[in-house]
């Protein structure tokens, strides 16, 4: 009895360390299998933010790179990083985005942080909400003119500055690794919709004098972007205020279809629409956005685009007319009519490098008046040093009102004086290996080398930037001549040659 007793008690023991065996290694295997997921996720994780965060912001096709995932933890992130109390979200018109907003919305209220929700809206809208209403930070889901399938996030924080190198850093390193707990307070979201627009509003207003406004007909062109309903906000108080006006609208609705393509006026084939329209209805001129409005192109009573570097110099002349002296910052693409402008009205012109987060640090450094990219972004010190695409076309109208002028005019009167090329684009594998070739063949004939972006080389007559993109394969290049038509057409083409031998 004593034996079988002892020998069940065995067997009961050896059953019993089997089982836990047994277990321990169906754990481990358990255990294996999801840290191989966890290990799986992170390296996708990993991949989509290497490959979304850009020089300047957050972009990049939506499922591989882009997802509402990644907008919860740009969210949550943000907030974190930037130790905020309150961000302002706002989205452009594209079908996914908000989708995206609300998961950056729940990123931020898990941080603990509040969310000024101002909805659909430009870029530039967030920018002004963040500083209006006092937020520590901005938030804006936007692809801009990017391909349909793409979105983004353009961030900013408190007093609408750029985020650091080392904040976009951080965020984009939180992001990558996971680094996330929901804190015991949740944050409110609280909907400002009306008064952000109305306080928008009422700011670019300030940068005219209304009783100069004639009721010039001017075509705008929203592309079916976010344009629209902010014109028509626009419109309401400027008949408010007994201003009067004649907007032609085209593509006026927000369509998340894009059914007349992507709105990017920087393409020449999305510019008839607005050409012909000018033209057709006899407008003084005319006026295209991008998908988020940060940027507006102008046409003149003809039908033609004015390239950027014009509207640069306009709007620098604008400026010193009412502060002498004052600084106005340029890229230093294109630079000869800008400087020339400049420097005849006494101001003082100073170069950066292109960019929006270099542009501002510059203008805050000097505290420069207004600054201007050849790529249609405009910056405003009183603006809080942000860029605008409804400021621009504003200026216009009451340069043209109070002047009686046309807008070929005073174009004529610059081309006159300095012709440039538009920016040519190249594929080119190996970028900086083609900088360093071109810099090698015009060395000894130079005049002045500069390298602020990319490669600046000038000579007596002429002058290009070579530089490289920040975020494809390609080499960017800018020739500019005094006024020079023939040497315009010479030395482009000689570049030309130059780069595609960069391949070979």
């Amino acid at each position: 009895m004593l034996v079988a007793t002892v020998r069940i008690g065995v067997d009961i023991f050896f059953h019993a360390v089997s089982l836990k065996l047994i277990y321990l290694y169906q754990k481990m295997k358990y255990n294996k299998k999801i840290s191989s997921l966890e290990a799986n996720k992170l390296t996708t994780m990993k991949d989509k933010v290497l490959s979304c965060f850009k020089a300047y912001d957050v972009r990049g096709k939506l499922g591989s790179e882009i997802d509402d995932q990644l907008a919860y933890k740009i969210g949550f992130a943000v907030a974190k990083i930037l130790r905020v109390k309150k961000i302002v979200v706002g989205h452009d018109a594209r079908e996914s985005s908000p989708s995206l907003s609300s998961a950056v919305t729940q990123g931020i209220l898990d941080y603990g942080a509040d969310v000024l929700f101002i909805g659909l809206s430009g870029t530039e809208e967030v920018y002004a909400a963040s500083s209006s209403l006092k937020a520590d930070a901005g938030i804006e889901v936007t692809a801009s003119h990017n391909p349909i399938d793409y979105n983004g996030f353009k961030i900013v924080k408190g007093n609408s500055q750029p985020l650091t190198d080392q904040e976009f850093s951080s965020i984009r390193s939180m992001v990558t690794n996971f680094n996330f707990k929901k804190q015991n307070n949740k944050g409110e979201c609280i909907n400002v919709k009306s008064k952000a627009k109305s306080l928008y509003i009422d700011k670019i207003l300030t940068f005219v004098n209304l009783a100069n406004l004639e009721p010039l007909k001017i075509v705008i062109n929203s592309g079916n972007g976010a344009a629209g309903p902010t014109i028509d906000k626009l419109c309401e108080v400027l008949k408010n205020k007994g201003v009067k006006f004649n907007f032609i609208k085209v593509q006026h609705n927000p369509d998340p279809t894009f059914p007349n393509g992507v709105p990017n006026p920087l393409l020449e084939e999305n510019r008839s629409i607005t050409s012909d329209f000018v033209q057709s209805e006899k407008a003084d001129f005319g006026v295209a956005f991008d998908g988020d409005f940060d940027r507006c192109f102008l046409f003149d009573h003809l039908g033609n685009f004015v390239p950027g570097e014009y509207m640069v110099g306009i709007l620098a002349q604008f400026f010193l007319g009412k502060e002498k002296q004052a600084k106005i910052v340029h890229d230093s693409r294109v630079i000869w009519n800008t400087q020339d402008v400049v420097k005849n009205l006494g101001g003082n012109a100073v170069s950066t490098k292109t960019g929006h987060a270099f542009v501002k640090a510059v203008m805050r450094d000097k505290m420069a008046i207004y600054g201007g990219e050849i790529s249609a972004h405009h910056y405003f010190r009183d603006f809080y040093y942000c860029d605008s695409g409804m400021i621009p076309w504003l200026i216009v109208w009451e340069l043209l009102s109070k002047k009686n002028l046309v807008l070929s005019d005073i174009i004529a009167n610059r081309t006159n004086k300095f012709l440039s090329s538009g920016e040519l684009n190249f594929e080119i594998l190996n970028p900086h290996s083609c900088l360093l070739k071109v810099k090698d063949r015009f060395a000894l004939e130079a005049l002045e080398i500069d390298e602020i972006d990319g490669l600046s080389v000038t000579f007596k007559d002429w002058r290009f930037n070579l530089r490289k993109s920040n975020t494809e394969p390609l080499v960017r290049l800018n020739l500019e001549t005094r006024g020079d038509a023939k040497l315009l057409k010479q030395k482009t083409q000689e570049l030309k040659n130059i780069i595609v031998d960069c391949e070979n």
